[in-house]
């Protein structure tokens, strides 16, 4: 098989580049390890930022979101009993859509027949070739067989642990990360939300979050230590512990249900840089994590895959090689700020094992200036609604 980008990875930051490129005329295939199916199966995000709305305008395939999406016009930042609102559409005229992220990529999966996007699933054993030059490829297995993808480029939006990454070599590439203390374990149900707005809480006895994923079904979170199991986590016991750090205006508010899905994801802050190595480049948690706290990681891919996209576009079209020399720095300066703002926002709203009573009263006072300052509301909100790309 021969094509101009060969993308690994059909995750929503794979689909989403494969239609801006073919919508772009630039030839694609998609090579995927799992069956649609386990993709649609995974519970993820789904707070979007302007961005990701925007791609999915520009490519017409926001209908299904604008009917069953929720507009949010702010959020809130709980401590004890103080619910601090944070207006994002009176200070910065901008909001975000509440959709999650297996509905996105259910829309981009939809659309792929019809607008000739070729997406190979249960491609095993994918291995990256001669990145370094100017014609690379992509090996795969596939019901037995061995395959081939010659390219001119290959995007690695495959995730941490996909083969892109691991396709630069060490003396290339320089990771940053921190690892956090701490995973949150979330609670899905199909039960109205508490609040018709995000809450993140910071209690004494830990972080919790209410939001949701439509108007009859909630998603919640605590963070619980590394060495605490699901299985150590009742239904009845977690909505008590929710209860208690939402603050009594949201539990006044909370209808307990059945978990449709339970699950404790660790927190960690990771950057891979370069973005881009010869022909490789590099989208999304391939090349970054960020903790949820600021609900950046679908919508970091996002903004990748809009940088990335426009520099292949350039390069096919208009032999632009500057475009594609330039995509990890462009592309580096926003996640760096993302993670940013994730980090501030972790270590406000959480407790971590290592504080003391000074680091709990600099939260407290962090705290009172947001809650009395609208230039502080101001630069929380900018951040939260996602910077400009």
């Amino acid at each position: 098989m021969t094509t101009q980008v060969c993308i690994i990875g059909a995750g929503p930051a794979g689909l989403l580049l494969g239609h801006l490129l073919k919508a772009e005329g630039v030839d694609c295939v998609v090579l995927e390890r799992r069956a649609p199916d386990y993709i649609l199966s995974r519970i993820r995000a789904g707070v979007l930022e302007t961005i990701t709305v925007e791609l999915m305008e520009r490519l017409g395939l926001d209908a299904r979101m604008k009917s069953e999406g929720l507009w949010h016009d702010g959020f809130n930042l709980a401590d004890g009993d103080r619910l601090i609102r944070i207006d994002m559409a009176d200070l910065v005229g901008s909001r975000v859509m509440v959709y999650g992220q297996t509905e996105i990529t259910k829309d981009l999966m939809d659309a792929c027949d019809e607008r000739g996007l070729e997406v190979v699933y249960e491609a095993e054993d994918v291995a990256l070739h001669d990145v370094e030059g100017d014609a690379p490829y992509v090996t795969y297995s596939k019901d037995g067989a061995e395959h081939r993808v010659d390219c001119r480029f290959v995007a690695g939006c495959d995730g941490f642990h996909g083969p892109s990454r691991k396709a630069i070599p060490a003396s290339v590439g320089k990771e940053f990360e921190r690892v956090y203390p701490f995973g949150w374990l979330g609670i899905l149900a199909d039960v109205p939300p508490c609040n018709h707005e995000l809450i993140y809480a910071n209690h004494e006895r830990g972080f919790g979050l209410a939001s949701m994923r439509s108007e009859t079904r909630s998603r919640y979170y605590v963070d619980v230590p590394l060495t605490d199991a699901v299985e150590d986590w009742g239904d009845e016991r977690l909505w008590d512990e929710l209860a208690i750090r939402l603050g009594p205006e949201a539990a006044a508010n909370i209808t307990r249900g059945p978990a449709l899905e339970k699950s404790i994801a660790p927190l960690r802050s990771y950057v891979f840089a370069p973005m881009r190595h010869g022909r490789l480049l590099l989208c999304g948690d391939s090349a970054h994590i960020v903790p949820p706290t600021g609900a950046k990681g679908l919508n970091l891919a996002a903004s990748d895959v809009h940088y990335a996209s426009a520099a292949l576009a350039a390069f096919f079209k208009a032999n632009d090689h500057d475009a594609i020399a330039g995509y990890s720095d462009k592309a580096l300066a926003r996640v760096w700020k993302s993670e940013r703002f994730s980090w501030s926002l972790t270590k406000l709203m959480h407790r971590f094992p290592e504080d003391g009573p000074f680091e709990r009263a600099m939260q407290v006072a962090e705290l009172d200036y947001i809650a009395s300052s609208r230039a502080a509301q101001t630069s929380i909100a900018e951040n939260y609604v996602g910077l400009p790309v």
